[in-house]
């Protein structure tokens, strides 16, 4: 995967053809208690269950720079503890790759400020 300039700001790019279905990456970074991320706030919070989430914005975590996408190739799927991204859809070589942030990520941080997503705006 090759990190590059998107719509959205830095996101994430195919560097070889996915298949739909395949698992793409982990979303990493340290576990941390619902209550430290209420008051660590931030972008990369990924909230595993009510009490628990990783804080992922560690610049290792290639996945933070998966961008929110209203119409999304990629979708996220909660194993215990940890987060894995798969494809929704088979993806090309050069393709941004983005999944759906969840609806209460979305009202409190993107629609106030319009959502910038390929989907909204177009290729």
């Amino acid at each position: 995967m090759i990190i590059g300039r998107a719509r959205a700001g830095l996101g994430l790019f195919a560097s070889r053809p996915i298949k739909r279905g395949q698992r793409i990456i982990e979303y990493t970074g340290e576990i941390i208690s619902g209550a430290a991320a209420d008051r660590k706030g931030g972008r990369y919070l990924f909230e595993v269950s009510r009490n628990t989430v990783i804080d992922g914005t560690a610049r290792k975590n290639l996945a933070r720079y998966l961008n929110h996408s209203c119409r999304p190739n990629c979708y996220a799927e909660i194993d215990g503890q940890r987060v894995f991204i798969f494809a929704k859809r088979n993806i090309p070589i050069g393709e941004e790759l983005a999944y759906h942030y969840g609806r209460e990520y979305f009202n409190d941080f993107i629609r106030p400020n319009g959502c910038r997503c390929q989907a909204c705006h177009g290729k």
